[in-house]
């Protein structure tokens, strides 16, 4: 893969399989496929939304960019033009003060026993970020610009809200000035005023401290607002991938339609076009041959059926893995509809 200087990740066809074990001698009697072939790159400074169903492989996909998943089963991940899995130890440690993450459970990733304090500047003294003279007034500075206040340093993760408690784990990933943070679901477990608050927090921090963002979510709505580019996975797939108003204004794929057919539209009067999917997602230890959504798909071909799509572009930056646009002529009759 070229190295190119905007973008601060570069992944191609990264793949991840989990082995399934089985038999008096535990042998391996298959493998879960959970990230299978995705391919993307993220420019500096914006933010990527990875949306797609639950169990299609979003959050394994964060974790092996991040390396916290063991190694890779193929692909590259190139992070700032290096491969973040061919990097020593000395070089992976100086790498994990660039590249964080937000986890969807604020509670669970919060050790219990810390004191909030502790838990934000753990990561800091141990990088030896800064000096102990000033490690009080870093970590006030990190807590204030998260909306937490300095007496609150003393106190344990239990005495918060939920979101105080998603402000902590901002401020840990933060306290460590990182260029790229993976935002797992960090809204979904949270009130929606409280949502509100927390993306406003994202997006100012991300203004302040031009921050990339890869966020992870099921609500389509919270990635249309915070996200720059989208890419939407299936059972382990980027079926389609593009711009924020592409993506939303002229979905291409049938299961991104799918998906976008179930926003609520705040007008009672307004008449939904739902799509609704026949079955449910394949498992990803067995997945189907050819195009793994064949099998729910009102638009399925023959050739779906036996042979896999590969990613073409549509038009500037908007990719698509699907048969129906095979032929280009095609194109501009698909997106008539949308247009």
């Amino acid at each position: 893969m070229s190295n190119n200087t905007d973008y601060i990740l570069q992944v191609k066809d990264l793949k991840k399989y989990f082995p399934i074990k089985g038999g008096l001698l535990s042998h391996t009697v298959g493998q879960v496929k959970a990230v299978d072939g995705v391919t993307f790159n993220l420019k500096r400074g914006t933010t990527m939304g990875l949306v797609g169903e639950s169990g299609c492989g979003k959050t394994t996909t964060g974790r092996v960019i991040l390396r916290l998943a063991g190694e890779k089963t193929g692909g590259e991940v190139l992070f700032n033009g290096q491969e973040v899995y061919d990097m020593s130890h000395k070089q992976l440690r100086g790498l994990r003060t660039k590249m964080q993450i937000i986890f969807q459970d604020p509670f669970s990733s919060l050790s219990p026993r810390l004191p909030v304090g502790e838990i934000i500047g753990e990561a800091v003294r141990e990088h030896k970020l800064v000096s102990k003279a000033e490690f009080n007034d870093y970590i006030d500075n990190v807590m204030d610009h998260c909306g937490l206040q300095p007496f609150h340093k003393d106190r344990y993760p239990h005495e918060f809200s939920g979101g105080q408690r998603q402000r902590i784990c901002i401020a840990r990933a933060l306290a460590l000035n990182p260029e790229f943070v993976v935002c797992d679901e960090p809204v979904s477990a949270l009130d929606v005023s409280i949502q509100a608050q927390i993306i406003n927090l994202l997006k100012e921090l991300q203004e302040q401290r031009g921050l990339t963002y890869l966020f992870i979510s099921h609500d389509l709505s919270v990635v249309e607002h915070i996200s720059d580019t989208v890419g939407v996975m299936y059972l382990g797939n980027l079926v389609e991938y593009g711009a924020t108003d592409d993506i939303f204004k002229n979905p291409l794929h049938p299961y991104t339609k799918a998906l976008f057919s179930a926003i609520p539209v705040p007008d009672p009067k307004a008449k939904m076009n739902r799509i609704v999917l026949e079955g449910s997602i394949p498992s990803p230890a067995n997945p189907p041959a050819g195009c793994k959504f064949h099998t729910r798909c009102a638009n399925c071909m023959e050739k779906c059926k036996h042979e896999a799509p590969v990613q073409k572009e549509i038009e500037p930056g908007h990719y698509v893995v699907c048969h129906l646009y095979d032929d280009a002529k095609d194109v501009s009759k698909k997106e008539a509809p949308h247009a």
